[in-house]
């Protein structure tokens, strides 16, 4: 059975001549040749008036049923054609369900299982679906194309309208091979990346090409498109109410469910491993890996040679508890500088996390013994784990002291306090934010909207950007702690871990799986009071509790870390004359969407230690590489 295909999918639905379509199609699909090195496929067809000519294309990473499941797979009569990346956990399930209600099947493919439950359920279908995943879907008789994406973002798919046509791809390099498109820049994007430093959904650096955001489809008929939100994180609504509350029996449902998660997602016909930081999340992951697994684990780790950045003796303390067959590699700045570019052109996008370029390093490292591993991402945007999932509800009690005090007395001396003191600096400016569309980006942010007003140039940006609206979506009686998680997994989350998470694994062919992401343990924990999550100060309560007699107290009990990279030394010392040729140099391609003495002093501050601008400097020079290597 063909169960799981971490692949590449692209396509378009077109009135240009079909010839050179075809030709155009191969070039869309080549460049997505490390999504899926090990088979390829193509299909073309006319709508039933002629007047659009369809194409779909398919590469595949095979990780179950090494030599069947060739896509694009059409259904038992041919009238519906699908390319499809992802893995669907819950086929079997459906596959009997679909059995039952007449529906044949030809293969044992989750592929196919797809086809039929839309064929059974339409559009509905993807409310049965348990998994990760982007197609495309064609269905000849009713002459539509419908479009996909998973719950929560976890695989991509980018889409372009233009000459009486809609284009789509898993990355947008392969829109970019179309031969009358002419990429440029969208500065709202640019706007909202100096804020969020990423792009927030459906919006892209690119103009024209969008994001389908996630939990939505898009169907094309007839030439005309519409686009459905099928699914939302529950976190936007008020809890439903519990029948049950023993915490007890709370406790045990949970680690059902986790340990269900876990297992479903080990499930591989080639080797496995996981992503192991030494940490609590993915050392539960370990340890429920370990009770299913007839062999060691293979884990993986990465740090610094910087003492204090680096995880590896926690890593390394909890592979020896479970036993596990370690790998450790260790980062330096060299490395991550040489490999910066490279990898921006993999995401085309800015790199917006430093600890992007570990995690490809330390895929490729795994790449060479295993094809598939589990990692412990979105644990903390569905538990509660980070500080702002505490410090956050102070915000409408630190607004009342007055803004003169605030502003001439209180944060002047927080900001004056040493590095060590970061996270007290950091609170104090965002919990005097008092617009939540400000507040929330701004805890993981580069820019609030009045820095980028005194930074920004005017003449390339408009005095403010468009607003964002989505994230900020929610009940309006719902819990402070309840709308940050909810902007957490409609944002944070699909646009810039998630994304991320897919580009650097699929970058050398290795399939990422996340058992927090499973949305029915997120369900779960939406229907839980506040405190399940975030308790008198200690994040992720459930997890704590659940994970007791599953992993030794001392990783349970010791503060966050975070996977932080050393750019803030590096920025002060080894690469600050790089820092400062990027983005000040003549060959800046970006220098003139600044004020150059607002950027010079912000080096300098950097530099002297004055003040800690790493995010900001990190964020100003991706954006130069990204303009360098795409227009």
């Amino acid at each position: 059975m063909d169960i799981y295909k971490m692949c590449g999918i692209c396509g378009f639905i077109t009135a240009h001549d079909f010839r050179t379509n075809l030709d155009t199609l191969r070039k869309m699909n080549e460049v997505l040749s490390h999504r899926g090195p090990d088979d390829e496929g193509y299909y073309q067809d006319k709508t039933l008036y002629g007047h659009y000519h369809l194409a779909l294309a398919h590469k595949r990473l095979s990780i179950i049923d090494l030599n069947t499941g060739h896509q694009p797979m059409k259904s038992y009569d041919e009238s519906i054609v699908i390319v499809f990346n992802g893995e669907i956990y819950n086929f079997q399930e459906l596959r009997s369900e679909l059995v039952n209600k007449g529906h044949s099947f030809i293969t044992e493919s989750d592929t196919e299982v797809i086809i039929n439950a839309y064929l059974e359920y339409g559009e509905y279908c993807l409310s049965k679906l348990r998994g990760m995943f982007a197609f495309a879907l064609w269905d000849h008789k009713k002459n539509q194309l419908f479009l996909a994406r998973d719950r929560f973002g976890k695989k991509p798919l980018f889409v372009l309208e233009k000459s009486k046509g809609l284009f789509f791809a898993s990355e947008i390099k392969s829109l970019l091979q179309l031969p009358d498109f002419k990429p440029s820049i969208d500065y709202q994007g640019i706007c909202h990346y100096l804020s969020y430093r990423y792009v927030p959904a459906p919006q892209t650096l690119f103009h024209d090409v969008q994001k389908l955001m996630p939990g939505c489809y898009l169907m094309w008929k007839d030439g005309k498109i519409r686009q459905e939100r099928y699914y939302t994180p529950p976190d936007a609504y008020e809890p439903k109410h519990r029948t049950k509350s023993n915490p007890a029996e709370i406790i045990q449902e949970f680690k059902e469910i986790l340990d269900e998660a876990v297992r479903i997602r080990m499930v591989s016909d080639v080797p496995y491993g996981m992503y192991l930081s030494g940490g609590i999340d993915s050392s539960a992951v370990l340890a429920l890996m370990s009770r299913h697994s007839t062999r060691p684990v293979k884990t993986f780790s990465v740090g610094f040679d910087l003492a204090e950045y680096s995880e590896l003796n926690f890593a390394g303390d909890i592979a020896k508890e479970f036993g596990s067959e370690h790998h450790e590699i260790v980062v330096n700045e060299q490395e991550m500088m040489d490999k910066l570019p490279l990898l921006i052109r993999y995401r085309d996008a800015p790199v917006s996390e430093p600890s992007d370029i570990p995690i490809y390093l330390l895929s490729h490292a795994a790449s060479q013994s295993v094809k598939m591993v589990l990692t412990g991402e979105g644990s903390d945007e569905v538990l509660g784990g980070y500080p702002k999932h505490v410090y956050d509800r102070l915000a409408p009690y630190y607004q009342k002291i007055p803004d003169t005090i605030r502003a001439k007395f209180f944060e002047p001396l927080i900001q004056s306090l040493p590095y060590s003191f970061r996270r007290a600096k950091i609170a104090a400016l965002n919990l005097g934010l008092a617009e939540e569309r400000d507040r929330f980006p701004s805890w993981f942010g580069a820019m609030t909207l009045s820095e980028k007003v005194k930074f920004l140039n005017p003449s390339f940006f408009p005095p403010e950007p468009s607003k964002i609206d989505y994230p900020f979506s929610v009940a309006a009686n719902n819990s402070q702690l309840r709308k940050l998680l909810f902007f957490d997994q409609a944002s944070w989350l699909p646009d810039n871990l998630l994304e991320r998470g897919d580009r650097m694994t699929m970058a050398v062919s290795i399939e990422a799986r996340m058992p927090f992401m499973d949305h029915k343990l997120i369900e779960f924990v939406s229907t839980l009071p506040d405190h399940w999550r975030v308790r008198n100060g200690t994040t992720k309560y459930l997890l704590r509790q659940t994970v007791k007699k599953l992993i030794p107290q001392k990783i349970i009990n010791r503060p966050k870390v975070g996977f932080r990279v050393p750019v803030n030394k590096w920025f002060q010392g080894p690469l600050y004359e790089y820092i400062r040729e990027h983005l000040l140099g003549i060959d800046a391609r970006t220098k003139d969407y600044y004020r150059k003495d607002r950027l010079e002093k912000i080096i300098l501050e950097h530099k002297q230690g004055r003040q800690n601008h790493e995010k900001l400097l990190w964020t100003l020079l991706n954006l130069e590489i990204w303009q360098r290597e795409f227009l």
